[in-house]
């Protein structure tokens, strides 16, 4: 076991676009807890909108919060009840601790917790920091031939498995996912993952539709391009549509295409959130097709075959990450983060001073 220090650096939020690196206690691990030192941590969507705003929806900032909530490290020391790691442990983090009492709980869908205690969301910290305590049943050691970049990806990647299992995948679908952020390209990755023939995808960005092709889509497209999506899908698909639409991007206007996109009796699962709760979708259209909808709240009993399947995929999820940075440097990485999505994808942070990338 390292020798502990006291302090430790930690990213901190105070209010909009006020963040700052500086030096506060490191965490106590409880008895059921462990202490993990975070090797590398991503940056979120939603960490990027509490800098930018400051709350989303009813969750909002009123006192100095540490964001950062997709994460990987070691363990370092360990409660006097936990016995399902040890020092030394390599682990992926699940950052939802739910209170495994209530019927969401006991009926497997604990994401719907009311009493959930989500990392970086107020008022809870996160992890943007050299240290954090996680309660041990939401810590998964992770495989020898597995990085702790992709340990942290399992976040995101959780959110695209628990997608395709909402959207009851099958071999044979033929799916569509509609904005290639970091969820959209991982969605991707768990449709392939769960053995659909065909994935294609949809982004305004020329860079990430050229990295969904690099990672294995038959085919993208461009909304904003001249001339109809919607026609061009069809032929695709010889007018039948798809079997599964991902759509990931919030954006009003592509959540209404999910409709007119999906196979009659077809699947369509709503990721991301728009602007607004209010969006215009065709009711009538959606009745004579039989269509599916579900909604996407983070995710649930994802991470332990989420490991299972990336250790022997041959996908790299690792190409979704375009940019890395120092935890001294989490300002200008949050930055470009924000106003930078033409050549971004996955900014990760490395707290402790490392070698950027070091597995």
């Amino acid at each position: 076991m390292e020798k502990m220090m006291k302090m430790m650096k930690a990213a901190v939020l105070d209010a909009p676009f006020k963040l700052e690196v500086r030096e506060v206690p490191v965490p106590k691990p409880g008895p059921d807890e462990a202490l993990i030192k975070v090797h590398c941590i991503g940056i979120c969507g939603s960490d990027v909108h509490y800098y930018e705003h400051g709350r989303i929806g009813r969750y909002e900032v009123k006192q100095p919060l540490i964001l950062g909530h997709e994460l990987a490290g070691v363990v370092v020391e360990t409660g006097e009840r936990v016995t399902n790691v040890r020092a030394g442990d390599r682990v992926a983090v699940e950052p939802g601790v739910t209170c495994g009492k209530c019927a969401y709980c006991k009926s497997g869908r604990y994401n719907l917790c009311p009493e959930v205690a989500f990392m970086a969301t107020p008022p809870v910290d996160g992890a943007w920091a050299d240290y954090v305590t996680v309660r041990s049943d939401f810590l998964f050691p992770l495989p020898a031939e597995m990085s702790f970049e992709e340990g942290a990806l399992l976040e995101p990647l959780s959110v695209g498995f628990h997608a395709v299992k909402r959207g009851r995948i099958q071999p044979y679908d033929r799916v569509l996912v509609l904005g290639l952020g970091p969820i959209g390209l991982l969605a991707l990755e768990a449709a392939k993952m769960f053995g659909a023939s065909q994935v294609f995808g949809s982004d305004v960005v020329e860079f990430r539709r050229k990295l969904a092709l690099d990672m294995g889509a038959q085919e993208v497209f461009d909304p904003s391009a001249p001339g109809s999506l919607e026609e061009r899908l069809v032929a695709l698909t010889g007018g039948e549509g798809f079997d599964l639409i991902i759509e990931t991007s919030g954006n009003p206007g592509a959540i209404a295409d999910t409709i007119r996109f999906a196979k009659r009796g077809g699947r369509i699962v709503l990721v991301g959130l728009p602007a607004k709760d209010a969006v215009p979708v065709d009711i009538g259209a959606l009745i004579d097709a039989e269509l599916d909808v579900c909604g996407v709240f983070r995710y649930a009993n994802t991470y332990p075959a989420a490991i299972e399947i990336l250790s022997r995929a041959k996908q790299d999820i690792r190409k979704i990450i375009t940019h890395k940075f120092p935890l001294s440097d989490i300002k200008n990485a949050v930055e470009l983060a924000r106003t930078n999505k033409e050549t971004s994808v996955k900014v990760m942070i490395y707290p402790g001073g490392g070698e950027l990338g070091e597995n």
